[in-house]
Formats: C-alpha cells, sequence, structure tokens
C-alpha cells in the first residue's frame, strides 16, 4: 500500500490491506491478531504495521510511505511455495523450475495484450 501520510485511520488501513481493526485486534479472515493497547487511543499504523510484521519504508523527499504485505515469520510472502511449472528457455529447451531448486531464480514475464 503506498499514502502520502502515516496519519491514515482504520477505514484507510483495512481497504489498502484487508486487515480490520476489530476490538479483539486487527483481523483477516478467520486470523485475528491481538494488537495490544485498546482500541481507545484511536488507530495506529506505525504500531499495527509493527505488530503484523508489515515492513514500512519512507521516502521524505517524494512524500510517499509504502507499507508492505504481512510477515508473521519474517517473510514477505504469504507463502514460499511455487507451482512446478515448466517453461522454455531460449534455446527452446523445457526447464521444470523444479530443476532449479536450491538456487536463486529470476522470472521474467511479458504479454503483447
Amino acid at each position: 500500500m503506498i499514502i502520502d501520510s502515516l496519519d491514515i485511520d482504520a477505514a484507510t488501513f483495512r481497504s489498502g490491506t484487508g486487515w480490520d481493526i476489530k476490538p479483539e485486534g486487527a483481523c483477516k479472515g478467520e486470523v485475528c491478531v491481538p494488537l495490544g493497547g485498546g482500541s481507545s487511543a484511536g488507530f495506529d499504523l506505525t504500531t499495527t504495521a509493527e505488530r503484523l510484521g508489515m515492513a514500512v519504508v519512507s521516502d521524505t523527499d517524494a512524500g510517499v510511505h509504502a507499507v508492505g504485505p504481512e510477515s508473521f515469520g519474517g517473510n514477505a510472502l504469504v507463502t514460499a511455495v511455487a507451482p512446478d511449472v515448466t517453461l522454455r528457455d531460449l534455446d527452446g529447451n523445457d526447464v521444470r523450475l523444479s530443476d532449479l531448486h536450491g538456487r536463486k531464480v529470476v522470472l521474467a514475464a511479458w504479454s503483447p495484450y
């Protein structure tokens, strides 16, 4: 989520991240994470993002802030499991993603539409 101020309300946070702020904490689907401190203090983006493991990165020169996805285990992805797809390399040979297990892989996709 890209925002121009860290002073946002719970509705804006919900719209950008899918996390609903409730008395029991931040909830998404059946998962609720206690936020602590009570709801009477109002919504605080920095505290909430920290509790959910979301990175908050600010570019003060541009006047924008980015709030990353939740990462309870320290990983930004919800899952690190990719499907085993087969693609053709530049020489026309089939390469399965699982053949590259344990190596860093960059997938570049392009479409004419």
